[in-house]
């Protein structure tokens, strides 16, 4: 069960300060000092700006990533990075992101690079403060990678990537992580149409060997590039199936769907805790703290507090930071609100 009745946290990712995405156009013009001080300052602003708001659980805001999964690309080994977007013009969506090619053994030897954010946002961080990292899981990985005569298909790829992430999990753990999110948005956006009995043995396997030695979580949702999803966005094709996934905390994005499938919660939470989006990433409507409260009472009609987490739908990477600071702070004093009326603050 939550650490705290009616837990607030955040998935992973958070806007980048204007002079971030400013500097990160001009890389050339700073030494490696220079990088290292920007990274600490960038991760500083998130940790900073979650603090702020209230929350119960903060990341680095994964501020020294690009994208929560295309930054992973750059680490591995056997592929070659597609040099431009497939698609330039036009309005901005997932079909702009293209695929690479894999060259030869896929392989990531000095590892996906979260130890290295984790021990930095360990650093930066108050004392005392729940931490979570957030790692990509194959499937979705295996997303953006082309099939070869090695690796036939999407399946072959996640295969191949299955035992990279598994050992960059191990790392986080050794490292001292204990909060874990695996995301895995690709197995919610495809379900539909895939067999979800597949998706959970891969899920539970890539995880098996930190089962019971973090935190371990998961976020399911539908896409949020350029604020677009993507997928057929209903829930009730991956249940009950999803219900075996070794997590102890399952994610959902609700505020944007206007709480379609909101009773699918009470069976989550009969298993694990269920993490609820109650903050719509892909609008500009500031969510007051009535309606953040309304939205936690409706959640507690199917599940207990000490069951519940209360979170945006999915990063806030695509969000304006004045509006992400803002929904946050909603969010917090929101659940503040409910967590008095039930005498729990």
């Amino acid at each position: 069960m939550t650490s705290r009745p009616l837990r607030t946290s955040v998935i992973g990712s958070y806007p980048f300060p204007g002079w971030l995405e400013f500097s990160s156009s001009h890389l050339d013009a700073f030494g490696s000092a220079d990088l290292a001080e920007m990274q600490d300052d960038a991760a500083t602003v998130a940790i900073q700006d979650q603090i702020h708001a209230g929350l119960d659980v903060i990341t680095d805001g994964e501020q020294t990533r690009f994208d929560f999964n295309l930054s992973f690309y750059g680490h591995l080994e056997g592929i070659s990075l597609e040099p431009s977007s497939p698609r330039r013009f036009g309005p901005p969506a997932h079909d702009q992101r293209g695929t690479h090619e894999v060259t030869g053994l896929l392989a990531a030897p000095a590892g996906l690079g979260t130890v290295a954010e984790f021990q930095r946002l360990l650093r930066l961080a108050p004392a005392g403060v729940p931490l979570k990292m957030s790692v990509p899981g194959p499937y979705t990985m295996s997303g953006r990678l082309a099939p070869n005569d090695r690796y036939p298909d999407r399946y072959a790829l996640t295969e191949a990537l299955l035992p990279i992430v598994s050992a960059e999990l191990e790392a986080l753990v050794a490292a001292g992580c204990e909060e874990i999110c695996v995301d895995e948005p690709s197995m919610s956006c495809y379900g539909y149409r895939e067999d979800t009995r597949r998706f959970v043995e891969i899920f539970n396997r890539t995880v098996a060997p930190v089962v019971g030695k973090t935190r371990l979580c998961t976020h399911l949702c539908f896409g949020n590039f350029k604020g677009h999803p993507v997928g057929w966005r209903r829930y009730s094709p991956l249940f009950p199936d999803f219900l075996d996934l070794a997590v102890e905390e399952l994610h959902v994005e609700m505020a944007n769907r206007e709480y379609a499938e909101l009773e699918i919660i009470r069976p989550i939470a009969e298993r694990m805790d269920v993490a609820v989006g109650i903050i719509d990433v892909k609008s500009y409507h500031i969510e007051t703290p009535d309606q953040i409260a309304y939205a936690v009472r409706a959640c507690l009609n199917h599940a207990p507090a000490d069951r519940l987490v209360f979170a945006p739908d999915c990063g806030l990477s695509q969000t304006a930071r004045w509006a992400a600071k803002q929904k946050l702070a909603n969010l917090c004093a929101g659940v503040a609100r409910v967590r008095q009326e039930l005498g729990l603050e």
